[in-house]
């Protein structure tokens, strides 16, 4: 059985959470299908198209098939009434670029790990005092390295996971990593150039070699 925390460790354990969307299910089942294959076991999906519940469902089916460990969650989520329809669809971790007290306090009844995106430093500490111990500092490419690394200072029991517009050269994976980030999460920049599942596997696989070099 997952929780909270055993989601939350083996996203830190993994270094990175890949995120996308994208309208069609066969892409979404194939990409899904070649992230898990290359090593990934913590992904989100964004809820951002007409397809998004739809196509979620249809990965919780591919993840209740297989034969290894895969945890789902969902991304932009703005309400408890959006958490509410893909927690009962099979989401396992709940993502925003927002904090909202109403989500935190459902997944707090689920025990399901809420991801709050926070900018600035009212908004972590509103954000742990309601029990989020992890935070999406959001956006990450805006804000840089040296401001999560003022905010860990300010912060030092919260873990952050930097998430937006973060490019995949290792040097400014490693800034951030240095900063405090316990994980990064790649949304465009991973998938940017992709043609074939090879390419993906590769550029995942180094990806994991990098961060499992990373202070955890």
């Amino acid at each position: 059985m997952t929780t909270s925390t055993s989601i939350e460790k083996a996203l830190r354990d993994q270094g990175i959470l890949p995120l996308f969307y994208h309208d069609d299910v066969q892409l979404c089942l194939s990409r899904v299908c070649t992230l898990q294959k290359a090593g990934i076991r913590v992904i989100e999906f964004t809820n951002r198209g007409p397809e998004a519940l739809t196509n979620f469902k249809a990965l919780v089916d591919f993840q209740k098939k297989s034969d290894q460990v895969l945890c789902l969650g969902v991304g932009t989520i703005y309400t408890a009434a959006q958490a509410n329809i893909y927690i009962e669809a099979g989401a396992q971790f709940i993502v925003s670029p927002i904090f909202s007290l109403d989500i935190a306090l459902r997944c707090a009844e689920k025990n399901i790990l809420y991801i709050p995106g926070c900018m600035t430093p009212t908004e972590v500490f509103t954000a742990s005092t309601a029990g989020c111990a992890l935070v999406k500092l959001f956006p990450a490419h805006v804000l840089g390295a040296a401001y999560l690394k003022s905010l860990v200072e300010l912060f030092p029991a919260v873990n952050f996971m930097p998430t937006g517009g973060i490019q995949l050269d290792p040097l400014v994976l490693k800034s951030w990593n240095q900063a405090g980030a316990v994980a990064i999460g790649l949304g465009n920049p991973l998938f940017n150039g992709i043609t074939v599942e090879e390419e993906l596997t590769a550029r995942v696989k180094s990806l994991l070699e990098l961060t499992a070099t990373f202070t955890k």
